[in-house]
């Protein structure tokens, strides 16, 4: 795997045109690199001055950053911005409208909990960064050993890492406490992956005395530039010796200690490479932006639109006015009296909203471990158009169990493991009693073709055994664990166990293996060859301690170990066969050397290994060259990764709800399609259209016209032909698939998916989700809309990148349309709720103003202005986020409700619009109907109208909610109280001998019915003839 940070952002300006832009735009840039290094053993201070200090910083601000960047954030956003203007414009004695607290106060509360919460943040950052450059570490020095805090530590230095301490900078491992030089270390805080990875002390500096004869070597270490890629390292260990010239060793990424590793076997002393900036772990961090939601770009449109409508209002009332005086004066404190049709607290209750459903989520027991790493985004969970999914612990458990063995003319099977057994036991049996070990012959008696059965099976079963990068730890309390980077060796190794064939004990030079007689067999490992991404395959040469027998043992993909074995006309067939069973096939093989082919090919191997330049590609030149030339095929194993619990029911209520959904894996076409029918992604008689191998652009074409005949068709194609279309015919391509229900892409790499995720996401302007487990599904769920990561056996890596991090690909459906259907439908009705209550205010202020001359007087100041969106209605108003248009059950049993949610209807222009006729009616009724019927009381004008305004939004979210909550009943009522108590302690606005008459009352009651009746008639007669898609389903 390979970790994938730093994609870029690329603007989109066409739907078509722009297509070449954003695929050009794919490609990676290159950047200016630090350069390559010697360092020597003994370097001066001023020679390691040159490097960066190795101190950590993740802290956001500095002490003189801090409040320019968060006052900048938040200015940079209209609503904030416009309220700014306006509290500034009240220090202008001209423009002076009230109190100066009713426009500074909401303001300053707003921008005191954003810069309070930032500083608390970015402390707890400076906290962690500070303990991290506070941790001791010892520095071996000419003195002895010095200890030294993390900070302090400098490029050439040689430090002393314990047990189960971090390694505080990239270093060489020059020694280990261990015997054999070799040191595990655990890099789940580096890449997510929960295994342990073994590292090999440079033998040389193992080989010394002791750890103080490392300052007598006159040595110096070559490294490469500075790079992110934490899986390769390219250097050399030159130092001065006895004879002709120096010595140099080759050293490679087993040979390196990583910043954030943990060091989990024996203590290590490693020589520091790099440092600072320059390692690996800090060129991996990257601050991925603040996640913008749709409904939230949507909001910040609207707010443009109320600041037209607040000009407009403004701009006629003094126009009505026929300009008189200095009109322009009066425009800006009409403009200021209209402020709160852009309402401040939109944010804050959006913000607040935001955190109650991420709190909602991860306190969901249906879907436990459920954790919200980016609170902006919940209501992206409602608008999901496509889902692209990672196969390998996304849709499969990544759970191997080896289910097949196939050697050409024989096949064994879960029911026939037996056999195995006894076939391995018959060919030890014979070797122990005198038979030759290579043929499996004997001059005792006995069937020669079961002999060769035996010594064959015994052959391919001796390989898996020996032929991996597997280890066993012995844990605490006796038992025998197996690490590996890869749960596909583990099922492997586990099996050769469970047929009689043990691994024991594993170094970096032997491997011994037990037989179920208690025989131990001893290797000595001589050259290993790791398995990567682009060779596909993985390969050990062993010598037999026994007999001395040398032998190249490689297993690998069928794709690339068909080009190496010798010919044969099987195996082809039987990949395909297992493929279509949903199994991972290895293909194994050998190559017996002579002591001269051996020591020819290590000669060769050394001078690639120690080149500076290409050196990867000169290995594996020399490696194809005098070895893979002509193996001898052993067999093939079929390895079956476990599909997770209830995917098939998630994928099909996931396509039921109309979201169109890709898989993205590096898994073979054949394979890939089996796991794609067995987990129902494909659905029942859904026509399957493969692509593969494509080579021409005609060709090409020609498939994209077979694929427009069969439009609802599940599309599965290679990277190979991706790249193609990618390259030729991109527009065709996508335009053509982004509408197709099902899309398997294979042969992925992580770079790959991203792309995939980029150009879906630019050319369809559609939500999209990725979902995966892996540190190569990082790149692709970074890209998406909504990134979701699933803790699995490769690690947290995906998890801790993700926006929303879950335990099982099932929790999806929950997380969508329950959650996601919620989240959005809450934040539009209370976002639309809130504008309401800021709009209907002004239009009364707008009446007022209208019918007295149009006067720019406030018609509610001081407690009054400041209390009407906090303590008399923000409670009812709030407890919206509570509501929910139906029921659990009903919205996980019907997903087809889902496709209602991606039409974005629920916040519309339309929706919009509606929300302002009402505001404009309601605002209008109750300050005419003030004025009217309270016409020899005009004094009271403020406590009448302002009454029947507080009733009528109570009554106004009794009016929204489709299903009651206890707390929605105690805002109503606490809130009624508040406001009716509140009239005793506020007797500027309020004359109780006028409140406490009949008449008050029942007349603020008729304004109040008034003002809110025709609303609930509308809204029974928009049920009646206009019900909702899901009104048959509730009743």
């Amino acid at each position: 795997m390979f970790l994938e940070t730093g994609n870029s952002k690329q603007g989109k300006g066409g739907h078509r045109q722009n297509l070449s832009e954003i695929v050009d735009g794919l490609r990676p840039s290159h950047s200016k690199a630090a350069k390559s290094r010697t360092i020597d053993f003994h370097a001066s201070a001023k020679e390691k001055s040159r490097y960066p200090p190795n101190i950590t910083r993740n802290t956001k601000y500095s002490i003189i950053s801090f409040l320019p960047i968060v006052l900048w954030e938040q200015f940079k956003f209209f609503m904030n911005l416009y309220f700014l203007l306006v509290a500034l414009s009240q220090f202008v004695p001209q423009l002076k409208i009230g109190y100066i607290v009713t426009y500074v106060a909401p303001l300053c509360f707003v921008l005191a909990v954003t810069i309070g919460k930032e500083a608390v943040d970015d402390l707890k950052r400076y906290r962690r960064d500070q303990e991290a450059n506070s941790q001791l570490y010892r520095m071996l020095t000419p003195t002895g050993f010095k200890v030294i805090p993390s900070s302090k530590i400098r490029v050439g230095d040689m430090i002393v890492v314990k047990k189960n301490q971090n390694v505080p900078a990239d270093m060489i491992l020059l020694r280990t406490t261990e015997a054999s030089g070799a040191c595990f270390i655990r890099t789940d805080q580096l890449d997510g992956e929960t295994d342990w990875k073994l590292r090999l002390a440079v033998p040389s500096c193992q080989a010394l005395s002791s750890d103080e004869a490392l300052l007598q070597l006159n040595a110096s270490v070559y490294a490469d530039s500075p790079h992110k890629d934490i899986h390769s390292f390219v250097g050399n260990l030159t130092r001065e010796v006895d004879g002709p010239g120096p010595q140099t060793e080759p050293l490679s990424v087993d040979n390196t200690l990583w910043t954030n590793t943990v060091v989990a076997s024996g203590n290590a002393i490693g020589f520091v490479i790099y440092t600072g900036r320059d390692t690996r772990a800090v060129m991996n961090t990257n601050h991925p932006k603040t996640k913008i939601g749709q409904l939230d770009s949507e909001v910040n449109r609207l707010s443009k639109i109320l600041c037209a409508f607040t000009l407009t209002l403004s701009f006629a009332m003094i126009a009505m006015n026929g300009f008189q005086g200095l009109w322009y004066i009066y425009l800006f404190r009409f403009l200021i009296l209209f402020s709160s049709i852009i309402p401040i607290s939109l944010r804050v209750n959006l913000d607040m909203g935001k955190t109650f459903y991420g709190y909602q989520i991860m306190h969901d027991e249906e879907i436990p471990g459920t954790i919200v790493r980016t609170s902006t985004i919940p209501e992206e969970l409602g608008r999901i158009e496509y889902l692209l999914s990672d196969k390998t612990g996304t849709l499969t458990k990544n759970d191997m169990e080896l289910k097949k063995l196939h050697m050409g003319t024989m096949s064994y099977s879960v029911d026939t493991m037996d056999e195995i057994s006894t076939h391995l036991n018959t060919a030890y049996s014979q070797q122990s009693s005198g038979f030759n070990r290579a043929h499996g012959t004997s001059h005792a008696g006995g069937s020669k073709a079961r002999r060769d059965i035996s010594s064959r099976v015994r052959d391919i079963v001796q390989a898996l055994a020996i032929c991996h990068n597997v280890t066993p730890v012995q844990e605490d309390n006796g038992s025998i664990t197996y690490q590996a980077s890869s749960p596909d060796e583990v099922a492997i190794v586990k099996w050769t166990e469970s047929v009689g064939l043990t691994l024991v004990f594993r170094d970096i030079s032997n491997i011994h293996i037990r037989n179920s007689s208690g025989d131990t067999f001893e290797f000595e490992v001589l050259q290993l060859f790791p398995f990567t991404s682009e060779t596909k395959r993985m390969g050990i040469i062993v010598r037999d301690l026994a007999t001395g027998e040398i032998t190249f043992l490689e297993k690998g993909a069928d794709v690339v170990m068909a080009k190496i074995v010798q010919y044969n006309d099987w195996l082809e067939e039987e990949c395909g066969n297992m493929a279509r069973e949903g199994l991972r096939t290895l293909v194994v093989a050998r190559k017996k050397l002579s002591e001269e082919m051996y020591q020819e090919f290590e000669a060769k191997y050394h001078v690639a290994k120690t080149s500076i330049s290409d050196r990867t590609n000169a290995m594996n030149a020399v490696v194809n060259q005098l070895l893979e030339q002509d193996l001898e095929l052993l067999g093939v194993t079929g390895v079956e990764d476990k599909l997770q619990d209830n995917v098939k029911a998630t994928l099909e209520t996931l396509r039921n709800a109309g979201l169109k959904i890709w898989m993205l894996t590096g898994d073979k076409i054949e394979t890939a399609t089996c796991i794609a029918i067995s987990s129902k992604l494909v659905a029942r008689n859904q026509v399957i259209h493969s692509v593969a191998k494509l080579k021409d652009e005609q060709s090409a074409q020609d498939e994209l016209e077979a694929i427009k005949i069969k439009r609802d068709c599940c599309l599965v194609i290679d990277g190979e032909s991706i790249q193609l279309y990618l390259d030729h015919l991109r527009e065709e391509f996508i335009e053509l698939t982004v509408r197709l229900p099902v899309v398997v892409c294979c042969r992925c790499s992580p770079t790959q998916k991203a792309d995939i995720a980029r150009l879906i996401k630019r050319y369809t302007r559609k939500r999209i989700c990725c979902i995966g487990d892996g540190g190569n599904d990082v790149s692709m769920i970074q890209q998406a809309d909504v990134g979701v990561g699933i803790v699995g056996k490769e690690g947290k890596q995906a998890s801790l990148a993700a926006d929303f991090s879950v335990n099982q690909f099932s929790y999806l459906s929950r997380l969508l349309l329950w959650h996601g259907r919620n989240s959005y439908k809450r934040s539009a009705k209370l976002s639309q709720f809130v504008i309401h209550r800021g709009l209907i205010i002004s239009i009364m202020q707008a009446v007022f103003s209208a019918m007295f001359y149009f006067a720019p007087i406030a018609l509610y100041q001081g407690m009054l202005i400041v209390g009407y969106t906090t303590i008399y209605t923000n409670a009812p108003v709030f407890s919206l986020v509570l509501d929910h248009d139906i029921r659990e059950s009903v919205a996980l049993t019907y997903p087809e409700l889902y496709r209602d949610l991606t039409k974005g209807r629920s916040l519309s222009y339309k929706t919009f619009f509606s929300w302002l006729l009402i505001s404009v009616y309601q605002g209008g009724a109750i300050m005419i109907l003030s004025i009217l019927l309270f016409e020899n009381q005009f004094v009271n004008i403020v406590s009448i109208s302002f009454t029947a305004l507080v009733l009528n939004e109570l009554i106004m979210v009794a009016l929204e909610i489709n299903t009651w909550h206890r707390l929605m009943i105690v805002s109503e009522i606490a809130t009624l109280l508040i406001y009716m108590v509140s009239m005793v302690f506020l007797p500027t606005y309020f004359d109780l001998t006028f409140i406490l008459t009949w008449t008050f009352w029942w007349k603020v009651l008729v304004i109040t019915m008034i003002s809110s009746f025709p609303l609930y008639v509308v809204k029974k007669l928009r049920r009646v003839f206009a019900p909702p898609s899901y009104s048959k389903l509730t009743g």
